[in-house]
């Protein structure tokens, strides 16, 4: 197969849902930002590119109606440009990017887009009208089971102490201030948002303000201030709101090309996708999901965790990070280098891309070869990426 190269990889900052900047900015405006910024940055023509696929974990309301065709054609790409919206729920932005990765491998298409969305102000966690199968989950309730609680579920099998979450979520949080202080995240493009103003006659006029930081890191955090919040998830539990990834509206896009049309456009790579895995583990426990696709992965690619340089790892919660880099021995100063979810939010579809943007970031800023991205997935599973850092051919 052919070598599928990453030639722009970039994302808007995060912000919290219901409460953060883009509270009033539809999830279409920001995919279509996004993607018209990737491919700005690119220096290429959007009638070079072939397909567009966008993953998004709850694809109904505002960012229904395939998401990923509608924001290409506000962005302005070509009638012929194509979309399809994709969804493996957390992992549904690598998932995107593999996919598109794929159709350049194979030989389908040329130049493609993979993107990630979610906004969880317009769609809830859940969805609007979930409707569970009545007998299936009488039979197995556990396939329909609140992530929170398999969060608990985990802390519990596997002896993760609320300790070990708070100081594991001070350390995610601490690494993201001392980031944003140093201008780590490159991968950000600045994202115009809009609110509605009420003007004096009592109409309502629509504004336009830039969002240029992830808002939900929240400097001064401690192990003291954090251990007085309850779980929501269960008495006496260990997952609360602090060591938990904060819900988020967010998007990021890929641009990957082929060998020969980065030469013919004279397109400078950056990376490329090495390999991609998933794995199905039990729905109750669902965190538990890399420490089965990460060794997956890198078996896929003939490599060990030795190889690897960087890895994000998304922090769903506190309890499934830490079981997941306790079984598998990872190195946890190679781990989430900016912070993580918890610090930075988890705009669930959305995420896979834009651990992707960060993470070849992080790469190019170290001098590192290797990376992984790499997260749990509701409803029992998990998923690994491995990109490889490259400077020309």
């Amino acid at each position: 197969m052919r070598d599928a190269y990453i030639v722009q990889s970039v994302r808007i900052p995060g912000c919290k849902n219901k409460k953060g900047l883009y509270k009033e900015t539809r999830p279409e405006d920001l995919l279509t930002f996004i993607l018209k910024s990737c491919v700005d940055k690119a220096g290429i023509d959007p009638a070079e590119i072939d397909d567009v696929m966008c993953g998004c974990a709850f694809p109904e309301g505002e960012q229904g109606l395939n998401v990923a065709r509608v924001a290409a054609q506000m962005a302005g790409f070509p009638d012929e440009v194509s979309g399809a919206t994709v969804n493996r729920f957390c992992a549904s932005g690598i998932e995107a990017i593999a996919l598109s990765a794929l159709r350049v491998q194979a030989g389908w298409s040329d130049i493609t887009v993979g993107a990630g969305l979610e906004s969880m102000t317009y769609v809830p966690m859940g969805g609007h009208s979930p409707r569970p199968h009545p007998e299936f989950s009488a039979e197995k309730p556990e396939a329909y089971i609140s992530m929170g609680v398999t969060a608990e579920n985990v802390a519990t099998r596997y002896g993760i102490t609320r300790q070990e979450c708070d100081e594991f979520a001070v350390r995610s949080v601490n690494k993201a201030v001392v980031a944003q202080e140093k201008g780590y995240f490159t991968e950000i493009v600045p994202m115009p948002a809009h609110k509605f103003v009420e003007q004096a006659d009592g109409t309502f006029k629509k504004e336009i303000f830039m969002v240029e930081k992830d808002d939900g890191v929240r400097p001064g955090t401690t192990v003291e201030g954090i251990s007085r919040l309850n779980s929501p998830f269960k008495a006496g539990g260990v997952s609360t709101a602090a060591n938990s990834s904060q819900t988020t509206d967010g998007a990021a896009a890929t641009l990957i090309a082929s060998k020969d049309a980065c030469e013919r456009l004279g397109l400078k790579p950056i990376a490329k996708l090495v390999t991609y895995a998933v794995a199905g583990c039990k729905s109750d426990e669902m965190g538990v999901g890399p420490k089965y696709a990460i060794p997956k992965a890198l078996k896929n690619a003939g490599m060990t965790l030795d190889d690897i340089d960087v890895i994000e790892l998304n922090e769903a919660f506190a309890t499934q990070s830490l079981h997941c880099i306790k079984e598998l021995g990872l190195d946890e100063s190679k781990i989430n280098l900016n912070g993580g979810a918890i610090a930075l939010g988890h705009p669930l579809g959305c995420t896979g891309a834009k651990l992707t943007a960060t993470l070849i970031a992080n790469l190019q800023r170290t001098g590192g070869k290797y990376g992984i991205v790499s997260m749990c997935i509701g409803g029992g599973m998990g998923a690994c990426a491995i990109f490889e850092r490259v400077e020309g051919f």
